[in-house]
């Protein structure tokens, strides 16, 4: 069951979208302002977005070229009153894969969702566990809708460690996981450890803890 964010101010439109997506099997998240719609997209992956141009602060396309600057290839289809030749081309240039003018029939809107959903696009590979979400495709980790911002490196470890969690993790295998590196050592994995702590600290969150495991490894837990 596809995931999709709907960004729509008009209250009746989308009320009437957000039914009649959710009869065609549908999970459906819906956002009324720019603000809710980045709120919503920082808590979880979808798999599609539809977008109206027009909210009460600010344009729609802003959200697309953010989503598209994060290398995310999520299809974004576009809803908006303008359909003249260099809207169109903006709103390609920006991201969007289709766009449906309005007013449109829900026959329409629903063909083109179709479509866009078959497109061989790259799903957001994802680790969502309670507070803790890991975006592997972006890069990003976000914990409690916060942005945790990593290095390469230091994301490589956070993620494994995800992956596992609970689990013991030691540092052969971080080590194993980072490309068997020469000048990894036990010291450098303590101090990019260090590192992720601090920046999780300095995040103003507690429910993500990194635990170190005497003379073994480490491992993480949801407090």
């Amino acid at each position: 069951m596809a995931n999709i964010l709907l960004v729509e101010d008009d209250p009746i439109l989308g009320r009437g979208l957000a039914e009649n997506l959710m009869a065609e099997g549908y999970k459906i998240d819906w956002a009324t302002n720019l603000q809710e719609a980045r709120l919503k997209d920082s808590q979880q992956a979808f798999d599609l977005l539809i977008l109206d141009l027009n909210l009460p602060d600010g344009y729609g396309l802003s959200l697309c070229q953010e989503i598209r600057s994060r290398n995310s290839r999520i299809p974004i289809v576009v809803l908006t009153a303008k359909s003249d030749e260099e809207s169109v081309i903006t709103g390609l240039i920006s991201g969007a894969n289709d766009y449906v003018k309005k007013p449109f029939g829900l026959g329409e809107l629903l063909a083109r969702v179709k479509v866009a959903l078959r497109e061989p696009t790259q799903r957001e590979e994802q680790i969502k566990i309670g507070p803790l979400l890991v975006l592997l495709g972006q890069n990003r980790v976000l914990i409690e809708g916060k942005e945790l911002h990593l290095n390469r490196r230091e994301f490589h470890i956070f993620s494994h460690l995800a992956k596992h969690m609970t689990l013991v993790v030691s540092r052969e295998q971080i080590i194993e996981r980072l490309g068997h590196r020469s000048d990894l050592i036990d010291r450098t994995i303590d101090s990019h450890l260090s590192h992720i702590r601090t920046k999780i600290r300095k995040l103003g969150v507690q429910s993500v803890v990194i635990n170190g495991v005497y003379g073994v490894g480490y491992k993480m837990e949801i407090a």
